[in-house]
């Protein structure tokens, strides 16, 4: 699993919502201004992360973005996988369907990347929004 910029903007995106979003909605403007993402960028993260219900939008002066959920109900992982995709890494090994390899009976290294997944799965389980956002220095 390669974390692009998707994920890692992404991450500063909800954040930022979490943080300066609790009175009113937050601008992609605001958000843009102080994580340095262009607007166009944050339209598309903000696009995915509307689909998996992780925020919420709404029009209008006092229009914006606003989390979907409290803070301590959206894990890390749930912001990758709406931005990224299924977490894997490697073809064979996966949170989405396995797609299946001539060596996958005999591979002698397969559990490596499974013990990886299982790993890296556990610890975007581990931190919701809520710890993220206690461990940020302001």
């Amino acid at each position: 699993m390669n974390v692009s910029t998707k994920g890692r903007y992404g991450l500063r995106a909800i954040m930022d919502i979490a943080k300066y979003g609790q009175e009113r909605p937050v601008t992609l403007s605001a958000i843009s201004r102080r994580q340095q993402i262009s607007e166009g960028y944050l339209e598309q993260l903000m696009s995915s992360m509307k689909k998996a219900g992780l925020v919420k939008s709404s029009r209008g002066a006092q229009g914006g973005y606003s989390l979907a959920c409290e803070p301590d109900k959206i894990e890390a992982g749930d912001i990758f996988r709406a931005l990224e995709g299924p977490l894997a890494l490697t073809a064979c090994i996966g949170e989405a369907e396995e797609q299946a390899c001539f060596m996958q009976e005999s591979c002698g290294s397969r559990f490596i990347w499974e013990e990886l997944q299982k790993a890296v799965s556990r610890v975007l389980a581990s931190y919701t929004l809520a710890d993220l956002l206690a461990r940020e220095k302001n």
